[in-house]
């Protein structure tokens, strides 16, 4: 789906990985310069990056020149594989290479068991250019500014901006629909939140739901959702109710309103309680 001028945007879907589906669950895409690709979350697992990378090749015979791991999650990493003979600069935070060292054995043997001889060949691929902060990728009269952020959905959150068409790709650090999953820091992603909303972008493309979305507008209900997670944790706290009792407790009528909650939410509240306990 082109969603501005050579931004393509692959839509996941609102699921957990199966065979069926090929952990093709996050958005994934593609920003074509006048000389160069550059591919955001290559995928799920190899079947998805292929599909991908068909999808690249079916519009362009320009070269893959960038390959961006926003983070560390299997849904936008695993199907990197798919690109290992490109001979693109892999780009990542400084943090990742800890992330994918800590987690990488674990995410392949959970797709095994997710997904079975469907997640055959699925990997990620080793950072070649670390963002520290900020970073420009030159696509041949095309740049995208690269943002490296402090921890948020994850510890190692990726943001891009193209300047061409004003669209900002949030990756997992914008959801809609799905439930977020909190995997960093609550304050910290609310605080984020703040940085990415003065990002001059007309759209964001987020990591899961629609392609695009108006911006800022479209983190409203990203917004409303942590701020009811971080201020219904507080209260619980506050209140005495318990780490195992605090999922039930803690803001049932926002989560009732995103996809797969009952995956989720009870995850983010112990994260958000684990986080918050201390203040």
């Amino acid at each position: 789906m082109e969603v501005a001028p050579g931004l393509f945007v692959l839509p996941g879907l609102d699921e957990d990985a199966s065979a069926e589906n090929l952990d093709a669950l996050a958005n994934t895409g593609f920003v074509i310069g006048r000389e160069a690709v550059a591919v955001i979350d290559p995928g799920g697992g190899l079947a998805h990056g292929r599909l991908l990378r068909q999808a690249i090749e079916a519009v362009t015979p320009l070269p893959v020149r960038y390959l961006v791991l926003t983070h560390v999650h299997p849904d936008h990493v695993m199907g990197a594989a798919a690109f290992a003979d490109c001979g693109a600069e892999v780009v990542a935070h400084a943090r990742l290479p800890a992330a994918l060292a800590q987690r990488g054995e674990f995410y392949r043997r959970m797709l095994e068991r997710e997904m079975g001889e469907a997640a055959a060949g699925s990997a990620a691929l080793a950072p070649t250019r670390l963002v520290q902060d900020r970073l420009d990728l030159d696509l041949g009269g095309r740049m995208l500014a690269v943002r490296a952020h402090r921890p948020a959905h994850t510890d190692h959150d990726l943001s891009l901006l193209d300047g061409t068409t004003g669209t900002l790709w949030a990756s997992d650090l914008l959801f809609l629909d799905r439930i977020p999953a909190l995997d960093g820091s609550l304050t910290g992603w609310l605080r984020e939140l703040d940085v990415l909303r003065e990002v001059k972008a007309t759209r964001a493309v987020p990591g899961h739901g629609p392609a695009a979305v108006a911006w800022p507008e479209g983190a409203a209900d990203l917004t409303r959702y942590l701020l009811a997670l971080r201020d219904g944790t507080r209260a619980a706290i506050a209140a005495g109710v318990g780490i195992a009792a605090a999922p039930a407790w803690v803001a049932p009528e926002e989560a009732a309103r995103w996809r797969l909650a009952e995956s989720y939410h009870g995850r983010n509240v112990t994260a958000a309680y684990r986080e918050l306990e201390w203040e």
